[in-house]
């Protein structure tokens, strides 16, 4: 990884000259066109291609892609004014948003990167075979592939760039090309790296053909919203069953569940997470030494999505920065009701370890709290617990539990929930049970209003506790092997895994000809390894219930947080006003079909080309 990063700053120069700088035709960067014979060489060339993955490192583990990539769907509400614009469709989803600006700097920097490999391909020296070499430009291939899926998902049809800016200069001029071209060349693309990428790649991180296989599924699948829909979910079946049918052959598999864990959470142990059997494309982050772009600054997703452990949770000995939780100060966005109750069965006992393994609902107290007769009529709570000591849970982490040997959370008084100070249940309990137990709790009844399916206007109940940001957290990206701090972690990141092929194999079977048999074939394997493998039946579902809708409530309770709702909503015909005042109004108020369905043009984009009042800001 220290070789890849290395190598990736000096390639990485090559981006300046790339679409989103719009530098003058007559400007050139000599740094650049130095390297020119260097790039001929075949240790030259693979520089060049690694350099082709730094920018996914500003996308994942990062805020920028997280909310327009699952905001504004049924999943999800913001935190104060975070993300408000990508939440509600606001005055605030504007041009000049920050978050928009990287994600259409990073793909296009890619892209740049990948059209100069993709051109030094056909003079570079130093292989000892066309396939070997085939095998390099097939990465190169689909890292272009993946940034052009992005950009045509969250933008529409922009600017398909096929050439080198680096070799050929820069069009101050940009013309717009059509979704589908986009597509034609994204499936082009995926064909050849998965007919010449290796089953197996020798750095942790490098695509391999697994990743093409997925990737090539999930794009056929979206591509079915532009038409031509069953022929394309016919290749996208047979795209996934590939890849399903001969996983170990591709070097995937999904865990299995014993009597002590599901399947699930083993998917998301960090002893795991470096050697994962169901990723199929990850970003790899080097965690012992640093040796990452921007170095520790990596894995902040888990920061967003915590509650407030700082001023409520400090009140019954939670702490705002935890190395195991996060930094709930930096806190962005929380579940909707109707992902914690409708997507997420509301049971305590329920089968399905999804909700248990991808939220943390028990947050432990970092040291001793008393629970006073001052906190206990704050939060109304009965007489009977005034006096209780709720235990502190910190202790320096053993290296099997913690990489840095952490002060951490959850290490000692750990018996009979001894030291829970914040309890946050997508179930609801009664009000007089609450009262007697010894902890701050928030469920359901305490965080939504039953009028509105929003949470609640704590100006409309003046009488209850305000605990409308003390919710569960999603705790995918935040194992506590990798957790470096209180801002930071260290494991490597999912971006494609082969449980979401499963769910794009059966949700491709129903388009192509109604075969909801196949389709909860694919659908029951997801759900079985989602349970102790002793109530694996419980989880099979029967063909009869198998549609769209039940599908993406599969998916949300698969795949929730994984930076893809906004992608799946537009291809189910589901990012409409309607299905979100039903399900997620808050999301729903203001949604404007004839725009909301793509994302606005950067302005830093528009400011830098001769035709922007051409090119368009998609209607913002």
């Amino acid at each position: 990884m220290k070789k890849l990063w290395n190598i990736g700053i000096a390639a990485a120069t090559v981006c300046l000259l790339s679409l989103l700088n719009a530098c003058s035709l007559k400007e050139k960067n000599v740094a650049v066109l130095s390297l020119d014979k260097s790039f001929t060489t075949r240790s030259g060339f693979e520089g060049l291609l690694n350099g082709c993955y730094n920018d996914l490192y500003f996308l994942y583990g990062k805020e920028d892609f997280v909310a327009p990539t699952e905001l504004g769907t049924d999943l999800w509400a913001n935190v104060g004014t975070a993300g408000a614009g990508f939440t509600l469709y606001d005055h605030r989803l504007v041009t000049t948003d920050g978050n928009l600006k990287v994600i259409w700097g990073s793909a296009y920097s890619t892209i740049n990167l990948c059209n100069t490999v993709l051109y030094y391909g056909k003079e570079v020296k130093g292989y000892t075979s066309q396939a070997e070499l085939n095998a390099k430009l097939a990465e190169a291939y689909f890292l272009r592939a993946f940034s052009n899926f992005i950009l045509v998902e969250e933008f529409g049809g922009v600017v398909l760039r096929t050439t080198s800016s680096t070799v050929e200069g820069v069009d101050n001029a940009p013309k717009r090309s059509s979704e589908k071209d986009f597509y034609d060349l994204i499936i082009s693309d995926l064909k050849f790296a998965v007919q010449h990428l290796p089953v197996n790649q020798g750095l942790r991180g490098r695509v391999s053909k697994k990743a093409a296989y997925g990737l090539l599924a999930k794009v056929y699948l979206q591509r079915t919203r532009l038409g031509e829909a069953q022929e394309y979910a016919r290749l996208a079946l047979e795209t996934a069953e590939e890849l399903i049918n001969h996983q170990t052959q591709y070097g995937a598999t999904l865990y299995t569940s014993d009597n002590t864990r599901s399947g699930f959470g083993k998917l998301w142990a960090g002893e795991n997470n470096k050697t994962n059997t169901e990723f199929l494309f990850i970003q790899a982050v080097e965690h012992a030494n640093g040796y990452n772009p921007e170095f520790w600054n990596r894995g902040r997703t888990r920061q967003f999505f915590l509650p407030d452990l700082g001023g409520r949770g400090g009140e019954w000995g939670a702490r705002e920065g935890s190395p195991l939780y996060g930094r709930s100060n930096s806190r962005r966005f929380k579940p909707s009701r109707y992902l914690l109750t409708q997507c997420f069965e509301p049971s305590a006992t329920t089968a399905d370890t999804r909700f248990a393994e991808s939220f943390t609902y028990k947050f432990y107290a970092n040291a001793n709290k008393e629970i006073t007769n001052a906190l206990a009529t704050t939060y109304k709570k009965d007489p009977s617990v005034v006096g209780y000591v709720i235990k502190g849970t910190s202790a320096k982490a053993t290296a099997s539990v913690n990489f840095y040997t952490q002060t951490i959370e959850e290490q000692t008084n750990m018996a009979n929930d001894a030291g829970l100070a914040v309890f946050t249940p997508n179930w609801t309990i009664s009000t007089t049970d609450k009262a007697k137990m010894p902890m701050m709790v928030s469920d359901p009844s305490d965080l939504f209003d039953p009028a509105t399916n929003k949470y609640k206007d704590p100006a409309a109940f003046p009488d209850e506790v305000n605990l409308t940001n003390v919710h569960p957290a999603l705790k995918k990206f935040s194992a506590p092997l990798y957790a470096q701090s209180n801002q930071y972690w260290m494991g490597d990141f999912s971006i494609i895994r082969l449980g979401d092929i499963y769910l794009v194999a059966a949700e491709a079977a129903l388009l192509y000809n109604g075969d909801k048999s196949k389709a909860a074939g694919f659908i029951n394997t997801i759900r079985k390894r989602a349970a102790l493998v002793s109530r694996e039946a419980e989880q099979v579902i029967a063909p009869t219930v198998v549609d769209i809708d039940f599908i993406l409530k599969e998916r949300a309770r698969e795949l929730a947080g994984e930076h893809m709702r906004w992608m799946d909503l537009k291809r189910t015909g589901k990012l409409t006003k309607a299905y979100l005042m039903q399900t997620n109004p808050i999301s729903g108020e203001l949604f404007d079909a004839s725009r909301h369905t793509v994302r606005p043009i950067p302005q830093s984009f528009l400011d830098a080309i001769s035709n922007a009042d051409e090119f368009g800001t998609n209607g913002y």
